[in-house]
């Protein structure tokens, strides 16, 4: 059996096995998003109110999981994936992180959609918090469980930590602070891979986002004035972030990438960041674009640092 991890230069990715995981959990954690930010206030819903939305809500989450489910166990094994009996593999080393920082983000923003709409439906702010920081590890462990079963992947011992660590880190801020006040967010921008990785990396930009972990970048946005002295008058829709990524990555082990050629580096970034849902409005629409784009950072000013080039202004960067 295949279980020699270098062979991650077959793709950026996983190719289409683990573009459908990607569209399947970033999917999810937006349509939560969309839904919950049209919520009225829990605490002035009837308990028969409370009761239709959580059988609602219980209903809607078994029925879709259950049907992303299939329908991703169908796409996944129709690539003529050779199986093998359940293993795990450790790629903790492979594309400097980058991918696992995708996994913490992706966990975080659907455990956080999982409270918002729990609050919704009425469930006691405790058990709300608790169920709902769980539902980012419920919905990423099946995309580790179908590659435990790959004959060239195996599950991930350390996406599954990241999993858990996305999930954790929202219930932490709500159970220290009520609040989210350290929100991760993702950018990406077009790179240049080599014409023959086409295919590899997507041929269309939606897929290269999806793919391409060069172009990837992943933030800590924090919430200054949250952290400041009550009465300041620190604007809470401008945070401070930190970012993270990486480039020359053509190959996820870092010995492959070297013999293709490529030398990957880290790169380190600090800039300014909106926090568009502390900006006040009545519009529900409004709400609703501003809680989904809260998990995206908007291009900015930032300051870059890496081994070959040092510091770095970038005018523009996302």
């Amino acid at each position: 059996m295949i279980r020699n991890s270098t062979l991650a230069v077959t793709s950026i990715g996983k190719q289409s096995g683990l573009s459908l995981g990607w569209i399947y959990v970033i999917f999810t954690a937006l349509l939560l998003s969309a839904t919950s930010a049209f919520a009225f206030q829990s605490d002035s819903l009837t308990r028969i109110q409370k009761r239709n939305r959580q059988i609602g809500v219980i209903t809607g989450f078994a029925a879709g999981y259950t049907t992303s489910l299939i329908l991703l166990n169908n796409a996944w094994y129709q690539q003529d994936e050779p199986r093998s009996t359940f293993y795990f593999h450790n790629d903790l080393p492979h594309w400097n992180q980058v991918d696992k920082a995708g996994h913490f983000w992706t966990a975080f923003h659907q455990s956080r959609a999982g409270i918002d709409v729990l609050h919704w439906a009425g469930v006691p702010d405790k058990k709300a918090i608790l169920y709902g920081s769980l539902v980012g590890v419920v919905l990423q462990t099946p995309i580790e469980i179908f590659d435990a079963y790959s004959e060239t992947y195996g599950a991930s011992i350390s996406d599954v930590g990241a999993n858990t660590l996305g999930s954790a880190a929202v219930w932490a801020q709500y159970h220290l602070w009520d609040e989210v006040r350290i929100m991760p967010k993702f950018s990406f921008h077009k790179t240049n891979i080599e014409t023959a990785r086409v295919m590899e990396v997507g041929d269309h930009y939606f897929e290269q986002m999806l793919k391409d972990y060069n172009g990837q970048t992943y933030w800590l946005a924090a919430d200054l004035s949250a952290f400041l002295p009550k009465g300041n008058r620190f604007p809470k829709w401008l945070n401070i972030a930190v970012g993270y990524g990486a480039s020359e990555m053509v190959a996820g082990s870092p010995a492959e990438n070297r013999r293709l050629g490529y030398d990957s580096y880290r790169q380190y970034y600090l800039t300014l960041d909106l926090n568009l849902m502390n900006i006040k409005t009545r519009s529900k629409v409004l709400k609703t674009v501003f809680n989904i784009v809260s998990a995206f950072h908007l291009p900015a000013p930032a300051l870059e640092y890496n081994r070959k080039q040092g510091f770095v202004f970038r005018p523009l960067f996302y």
